[in-house]
């Protein structure tokens, strides 16, 4: 079946925390069909801040909802097919402020996404990002401001084959849980990212109210790693339904 390009836009300055869990926390949002992905052995999620710019739907750009931001808590599965071993990501919550944005997301592929005010902080150097630099997402809810931030350090470096940052930057396929049980599958198509590491972490999110309480406690902890991928332009294609 044919895999049209649904939407492209570009994906910038990706702030990405890892933490390890317990796959046993994951089980009850893995969609059918897929499996919980691991590296060396342990199962990871990744809270996740970026920003969509020129965002445009079957090529059309929407007014005021072509630049916006997105904050998701995601995992890691894969998928074994005739073709190889695809390996994706599915999402315990997407929280991006544009309601006509949630909506579409939840009508069309039943992701998890919730519709809050957002805003965002990105020190540059032209477009470019540098050794210093902050970037924080946040988003208003229970009224307060909620967010995750880092600090850049170091050089921007090309990500090492079977490193760690590979496994988690580098997934191409989304699975979306849908309301019958079944699965819908979606390609994200992009070049590899080059990395910034980041130090400073700071995180001032109700994990329980936003994601539930199975998830305070390793969420709680210091994330295993922390840094910022440059982005790049994106091409997310039509789902699919796996059964």
């Amino acid at each position: 079946m044919s895999r049209s390009v649904f939407l492209r836009a570009n994906w910038r300055y990706l702030l990405m925390a890892n933490y390890a869990i317990d796959p046993a926390l994951l089980v009850d949002h893995c969609p059918a069909g897929v499996e919980i992905d691991r590296h060396d052995g342990e199962t990871f999620v990744s809270l996740v801040g970026f920003l969509f710019l020129d965002t445009r739907v079957m090529r059309v750009p929407i007014p005021g909802h072509r630049d916006f931001e997105e904050l998701n808590l995601r995992f890691y599965v894969r998928r074994q097919t005739d073709g190889g071993l695809r390996r994706g990501v599915a999402f315990i919550a997407e929280i991006v402020p544009r309601r006509a944005i949630a909506w579409v997301a939840r009508t069309l592929y039943n992701e998890s996404y919730l519709a809050l005010p957002m805003d965002h902080r990105v020190d540059r150097h032209g477009d470019r990002l540098a050794h210093g630099s902050r970037v924080s997402y946040r988003f208003f809810s229970n009224e307060r401001w909620q967010e995750i931030a880092a600090t850049v350090t170091g050089q921007c470096q090309d990500l090492a084959g079977g490193s760690f940052d590979q496994f988690i930057a580098e997934h191409y396929w989304g699975y979306a849980r849908q309301k019958n049980g079944g699965t819908v599958e979606y390609r994200v198509d992009h070049p590899p990212w080059p990395i910034w590491r980041a130090t400073d972490f700071q995180s001032s999110i109700d994990v329980s109210a936003v994601y539930g309480p199975a998830f305070v406690e390793p969420l709680s902890k210091p994330p295993r790693s922390i840094f910022i991928a440059d982005g790049s332009a994106i091409a997310v294609h039509h789902g699919e339904r796996l059964r």
